[in-house]
């Protein structure tokens, strides 16, 4: 098979890993790309979201799937753009219509969704720009900490956990200002709920799925779970925790409802459903969909994942997937993000890395790096590398990890330093 990834992240260079041992790919290009995915196969000068460009390649280079990571160009519809196009209609790609992909693409729209279908989640209110005022009477309504979250896209930086109201009626009116841009023309206010984070992710065929291995992503820059929300800064792979009866209740109480209310609603969904959960108690709560894999959890979710993926994408608009399972490897993967010093807010780029000499065969996943001019490996992006280790337990996942992070440097480097403790 031909097979076109679209993405330039460390998602990407996961998934790229994993598609390229597949004996039935023939021809992998990734778009755009990065540094590291060129060990995988081979990159392509085309955005995510150039439409146009990417069906001209697909049909001069006869491509067989289009495979989608990030969500921009799913809730951009070209799932849609693909199949209105007689040249591209019989090109499969993994992911959902441009209606169904408004589970990550509008946060009110999902809520909604999850209320119509008895889906539990958090007790939630929405206000637009001009609802200003009916929001700031509100907030007293969800105790504190309250969470506000931007409607629409906002690189995973749209989610604020507000301790105090002055902070809280602060945050509030910036995201109304405009804060995230036209993400926040419209909030969500959100009830608060303390419990273990966990996610989810079941690929669908619009009729079965197959559940892949659970993670639990560290989305807070600082130790402890402190400080601002980022794309997050590692991942460990399955979640300890997940219990038999949890996964159960999960499936039971958010995977299938989820399934069958995309079917009742007329939503198309071909692709990866991501589940961002908190668990309260023994009880799962339904906080987020994401409407492809998360990142930095594909860094951990790959390796675990002895099953050819590739195969069973294939199925995903071909056979279905009645029938399916997945092989899964023994015991855990971790993945520690090595970010530039000053992310999320401002910081620098351009900064040479080194250390690959020492770091061997670490299964290290790019995601903000580039090549100078000179050739030289360079700093591209806040989250710049993904390093993952595989272990018969967590703690030995972790340290290898961690030792192949210490190995790799650029300047101002930072490292979280107690990813996956509090679930070992």
């Amino acid at each position: 098979m031909n097979v076109l990834l679209l993405g330039s992240g460390g998602r990407e260079h996961a998934l790229a890993w994993k598609i390229a041992q597949s004996p039935l790919c023939s021809k992998l290009w990734i778009a755009p790309g990065n540094p590291g995915t060129t060990g995988c196969g081979e990159n392509v000068a085309l955005s995510p979201v150039d439409f146009d460009g990417l069906k001209a390649f697909c049909t001069q280079k006869k491509v067989d799937l289009v495979v989608v990571g990030p969500e921009a160009p799913l809730v951009a519809g070209i799932v849609d753009n693909f199949s209105a196009d007689p040249a591209t209609a019989d090109i499969p790609v993994i992911g959902p219509t441009r209606d169904a992909a408004q589970l990550e693409g509008s946060k009110s729209f999902a809520k909604r969704f999850m209320l119509r279908h008895g889906i539990p989640t958090a007790a939630y209110r929405e206000f637009n720009a001009g609802q200003l005022e009916q929001a700031l009477a509100a907030l007293p309504e969800f105790g504190l900490p309250v969470v506000l979250k931007a409607d629409g896209l906002a690189a995973g930086k749209g989610v604020l956990i507000c301790p105090t109201q002055t902070e809280a009626e602060s945050e509030l009116r910036a995201m109304l200002a405009g804060k995230f841009g036209e993400a926040s023309t419209t909030v969500v206010l959100e009830a608060f709920l303390t419990g273990r984070e966990m996610s989810v992710f079941a690929l669908s065929d619009g009729q079965n799925y197959v559940l892949l291995p659970s993670a639990k992503d560290y989305k807070r820059i600082g130790e402890g779970d402190s400080g601002l929300n980022t794309g997050g800064m590692g991942a460990v792979c399955p979640v300890p925790f997940a219990s038999p009866g949890l996964m159960q209740r999960i499936e039971e109480r958010m995977v299938r409802p989820t399934l069958e209310g995309l079917k009742k609603d007329g939503l198309v969904y071909q692709g990866f459903i991501y589940f961002g959960l908190m668990i309260v108690g023994d009880n799962p709560f339904l906080i987020e969909y994401n409407c492809r894999l998360g990142d930095p959890e594909t860094q951990a979710v790959m390796p675990m994942i002895k099953s050819d993926l590739l195969a069973l994408l294939a199925r995903v608009s071909g056979e279905g997937l009645k029938g399916a399972s997945l092989q899964l490897e023994p015991g855990y993967a971790a993945t520690v993000i090595l970010a530039s010093g000053g992310y999320p807010d401002t910081y620098q780029t351009g900064l040479e890395i080194s250390g690959w000499s020492q770091a061997g065969d670490s299964l290290v996943f790019h995601a903000g790096t580039a090549l100078s001019p000179d050739g030289r490996l360079i700093t591209s992006g806040g989250r710049v590398l993904a390093s993952t280790g595989r272990g018969g337990s967590l703690t030995d996942a972790l340290q290898q990890a961690y030792a192949q992070a210490g190995k790799l440097n650029f300047e101002k480097k930072f490292i979280r330093k107690d990813i996956g403790f509090d679930a070992i």
